[in-house]
């Protein structure tokens, strides 16, 4: 292992957040802020380790297999670190498990919080906290390998490390030209949300916040009771529609405007699924919330539910009520959609339709060997035939997930939360979901939870948000032999 490499690139990492925080004084000096001379040393702090690390250890060698892994590994717990110094270093959240939990939960774009009161905040600081959801949505990884031209063949390890879901689409066989565009797709449709909302009446400020949070599939928001401050329905409605973009592919988003062929989104097997979950999902919350003899209107019923299944399904946890008052189906429709996320290449966390549909396939054919012992079948996804090892890698997903959810229930529990807090507060953050339910729900924060259950609950959001092998990896004794 060549830690000399290894150092390097992460002081690159650490530059790249460092540059990213110095965007947010704008905000800073506009407001006279008092908190500009903290947040300015945060910054040049984080800076200037970036340069010495990459003056000291600097090299051109390319990395291997191996050090990917690390890289991409280590890369989200140094960005995690570093992009903390600004709410330690203003005192809005002095404690290092509260810093780190938000810090995290901006750069997985899971968008759980610990702040009680987010209004009372100062802007530059609630720039940063929806900024790092924006870095982290399509990846600080993709970034660095966008940006960066001498991470030699193996970034494309770097690559699909961080790239979620069990498939995931190359736009070039250039890596790195693949990274630029995925950026430019990202950075096109957060300019079209962030001028709608401008265009429905937010404020420059508030419509760049929600827009971070919207494309990233985060779920931060400026005001205290999230979007359900925002009355208008056609910020709703923008909102959850670019939520639902968001769940989709960018690489099919590209695609599909390059070839200008929209049909092509159809096309795609697990867009269709994730378009008929969300309709369907979205379908049964109307019923509920109309069989409940609800006082809202049918488009507000309609809004409502759409908007919250969106929110959910996508993992990014906005909110326009608080559900945990909903009715039993309604409720339980939205627990279900804490266990399906967007599709693979989008910024959205979870297990992925994929999945559900490369697994069923799996089951089909196990179903029809039962019949017929001896024939030959193959399991075929998007027009490729799907092999054993992808199969059993998607089995082992499923495995690995639950297990670890099963693991931060109980600690959850441990710790004095009720079973279904405990159990959403664990699902949430390994989905990088956002709120949960009861004690964690929509109108609630996790600043109740002991700082041990922060970082539990930390550890789950970034093995959620790199899919559980890349860290998993580096605890085999054998990956770190010659």
């Amino acid at each position: 292992m060549r830690w000399q490499l290894i150092i390097y690139n992460l002081g690159r990492l650490i530059q790249i957040v460092g540059l990213a925080m110095l965007t947010c004084l704008l905000w800073s000096f506009v407001d006279h802020e008092a908190v500009t001379m903290k947040f300015m040393e945060a910054a040049g702090l984080t800076i200037i380790v970036g340069l010495i690390l990459t003056r000291l250890f600097k090299t051109r060698d390319s990395i291997n297999v191996k050090e990917a892994y690390v890289i991409v590994s280590l890369g989200w717990v140094v960005a995690s670190i570093f992009g903390a110094l600004p709410y330690i270093f203003t005192g809005y959240l002095p404690s290092p498990a509260d810093a780190l939990f938000e810090t995290v939960s901006g750069f997985t774009t899971t968008g759980s919080s610990v702040i009680a009161d987010v209004e009372s905040w100062p802007r530059s600081l609630l720039f940063w906290r929806s900024l790092t959801q924006w870095l982290g949505g399509m990846g600080i990884i993709v970034l660095l390998v966008a940006v960066i031209s001498n991470l030699g063949v193996q970034a494309n390890q770097m690559f699909k490390a961080e790239s979620p879901g069990p498939i995931s689409d190359k736009i070039s066989p250039r890596i790195r030209e693949s990274a630029r565009k995925l950026w430019m797709t990202y950075v096109l449709l957060s300019a079209a949300c962030a001028i709608l909302l401008c265009v429905f009446g937010m404020n420059v400020f508030d419509s760049l916040c929600h827009t971070f949070a919207t494309l990233a599939t985060g779920g931060f928001g400026v005001k205290n009771n999230s979007v359900a401050y925002y009355a208008s329905p056609a910020i709703q409605w923008t909102l959850t529609v670019f939520m639902f973009l968001a769940g989709a592919s960018f690489t099919l988003h590209f695609l599909a405007f390059q070839r200008r062929k929209p049909l092509l989104y159809w096309k795609n097997p697990e867009f269709r699924f994730y378009t008929i979950i969300t309709l369907v999902a979205s379908a049964l919350v109307v019923f509920s919330l109309a069989s409940a003899g609800s006082a809202m209107g049918w488009e507000e019923k309609f809004r409502a539910a759409f908007f919250q299944v969106a929110s959910i399904m996508t993992t990014t946890g906005f909110a326009t009520v608080d559900y945990n008052y909903w009715p039993p189906l309604a409720s339980g429709v939205l627990f279900l959609m804490m266990f399906v996320g967007g599709c693979a290449g989008s910024t959205a966390g979870n297990i992925k339709p994929g999945r559900y549909l490369i697994i069923g396939k799996r089951t089909v054919i196990e179903l029809k060997k039962m019949l017929h012992p001896r024939a030959v079948l193959t399991l075929r996804y998007q027009g490729r035939v799907i092999d054993d090892d992808l199969s059993a890698n998607v089995l082992q997903f499923f495995f690995l997930y639950f297990i670890f959810l099963a693991i931060g229930t109980i600690i959850m529990n441990a710790l004095g939360l009720d079973i279904l807090s405990g159990l959403t507060a664990a699902a949430t953050c390994l989905g990088n979901i956002g709120p949960g339910f009861n004690l964690v729900g929509p109108m609630e924060n996790f600043a109740f939870i002991p700082d041990i259950g922060k970082y539990v609950l930390s550890l789950l959001m970034l093995i959620g948000r790199l899919e559980i092998f890349p860290i998993l990896v580096l605890l085999l004794p054998a990956f770190w032999k010659e």
